[in-house]
């Protein structure tokens, strides 16, 4: 009788630990992942940017806020660095400043044009005056300066 109830209550014991605890649906797991950087390609180069086949010689900007262009690439180790930076930087200035991506193994035309030698590099945008470019990965505090000094200036 002692073995038929001890038997039982390890059945008993077996069948609630086998019992699936987690019922929360997957789409609830599923984070929401929000890109707010802008991946870049040469053509949409030419309409936000600058139209550089048209104007060769002179820069032109073409974008209503002012940008931040990250020429990357994806075996980078310093890009892979910078990019959370950017991600936070453009949720941060979301409205006031569109940061973009070149990715410099598929847009070689555009890096070329730019002379990108070094990645990142990183291309700072007023709505007045020239672009300056910026080689290596920065601190957020680097970021945040240098978009006070060239682009808030």
């Amino acid at each position: 009788m002692k073995s038929i109830i001890f038997i039982a209550i390890i059945f008993s014991l077996t069948l609630n630990s086998c019992e699936r605890k987690d019922k929360t649906d997957n789409k609830q797991i599923e984070k929401k992942v929000s890109m707010k950087t802008i991946p870049l390609n040469i053509e949409d180069f030419k309409v936000k940017i600058m139209d550089y086949q048209n104007n060769p010689d002179q820069w032109k900007f073409l974008g209503n806020k002012p940008a931040i262009i990250d020429f990357y690439a994806d075996w980078c180790g310093p890009c892979k660095m910078v990019a959370p930076i950017l991600e936070e930087l453009a949720a941060e200035y979301e409205g006031k400043i569109d940061v973009y991506k070149v990715d410099t193994e598929k847009e070689q035309e555009l890096a070329a044009m730019f002379g990108i030698r070094s990645i990142p590099s990183l291309l700072f945008i007023p709505m007045d005056g020239e672009p300056q470019m910026v080689q290596g990965a920065i601190s957020k505090k680097d970021f945040e300066n240098i978009i006070k000094e060239i682009i808030f200036k």
